[in-house]
């Protein structure tokens, strides 16, 4: 590819830099004169706020935050079981209607209650939602928590 032979992707408009008075951004690009940010590699981290306390250093940081331990389910709604095909519903069957990844299996599935059911399926998983289960069971259906 050519510098000649590029093409802007929809409305964004590729501005060359430092390519002359006429460009309208020649000479210091845009940076202005000097200073920390005309130079390379200038700028300030993120959250810096000029040599005073940051906010992130600022707030107290105490007790327990359970989101390092708590379980991370795959959830699948209702209306995702309504597409599947087969009676029996289980983690490597899901996979295989290409609904879930299966290495991505993380704790285990979560059922919930997100549309509607008409086949009678059985379904085998690690939790349910209360108007999941009560879907599945007026579909005819089970729902056995693995």
């Amino acid at each position: 590819m050519k510098l000649n032979e590029m093409t802007s992707s929809g409305n964004a408009i590729a501005y060359r830099k430092g390519r002359g008075p006429g460009s309208g951004n020649g000479k210091t690009a845009g940076r202005g004169h000097k200073g920390q940010n005309a130079r390379s590699g200038g700028g300030v981290r993120p959250g810096f706020e000029g040599g005073q306390m940051p906010l992130y250093r600022r707030l107290p940081k105490r007790g327990f935050n359970n989101k390092r331990f708590a379980p991370a389910y795959i959830e699948v709604n209702i209306e995702d079981l309504e597409k599947f095909e087969g009676a029996e519903v289980t983690a490597e069957t899901l996979a295989e209607a290409g609904i879930i990844s299966l290495p991505k299996v993380n704790d285990g599935i979560k059922i919930l209650g997100n549309g509607e059911l008409t086949k009678a399926l059985n379904v085998k998983a690690k939790k349910f939602s209360a108007s999941a289960k009560e879907k599945i069971e007026k579909a005819g259906g089970t729902a056995t928590e693995v």
